[in-house]
C-alpha cells in the first residue's frame, strides 16, 4: 500500500487486491487494473482513476469525492453508499453497477453508460433522490 500511495500505481495490475479501508487520497491509479478489487471503506478522494478498470470492484462506502473516474470501467461494481460528490464520471461505464444510496451531488455523468445500474436511494447530481 505504501508504494501505491507514495509512488502511484498508474497502469499496474492490482486485480482482486484487498485494499479495504485504505487511504488513497489523491493517488494516481490511472489506467490501472483494479477489477474485482476490494476498495470498500477506502478514501479515494481526488484520486486519478481515469481509464481504470474497476469492473466488479467493491467500492461500498468508499469516499470518491472529486475523484477523476472519466472513461473508467465500473461495470458490475458495487458502489453502495459511496460518496461520489463532484466526481468526474464522464464516459464512465456503469452498466449493471449498484449505486444504491450513493451520493452523486455535482458529479459529472456526461456520456456515462448507466444501463441496468441500480440507483435506488441515490442522490443524483441535481440533488434529487432517485426512487
Amino acid at each position: 500500500v505504501w508504494e501505491i500511495v507514495n509512488q502511484g500505481a498508474a497502469g499496474r495490475s492490482l486485480q482482486g487486491a484487498d485494499l479495504r479501508q485504505t487511504d488513497l487520497n489523491g493517488a494516481d491509479l490511472s489506467g490501472a487494473d483494479l477489477s474485482r478489487a476490494d476498495l470498500s471503506l477506502s478514501d479515494l478522494s481526488r484520486a486519478n482513476l481515469s481509464r481504470t478498470d474497476l469492473s466488479g470492484a467493491d467500492l461500498t462506502q468508499a469516499g470518491l469525492g472529486a475523484a477523476n473516474l472519466s472513461g473508467s470501467n465500473l461495470a458490475g461494481a458495487v458502489l453502495t453508499q459511496a460518496r461520489l460528490n463532484r466526481a468526474d464520471l464522464r464516459k464512465a461505464i456503469l452498466v449493471g453497477a449498484d449505486l444504491g444510496h450513493a451520493r452523486l451531488e455535482d458529479a459529472d455523468l456526461t456520456g456515462a453508460d448507466l444501463r441496468g445500474a441500480t440507483l435506488t436511494g441515490a442522490t443524483m447530481p441535481d440533488g434529487k433522490v432517485h426512487k
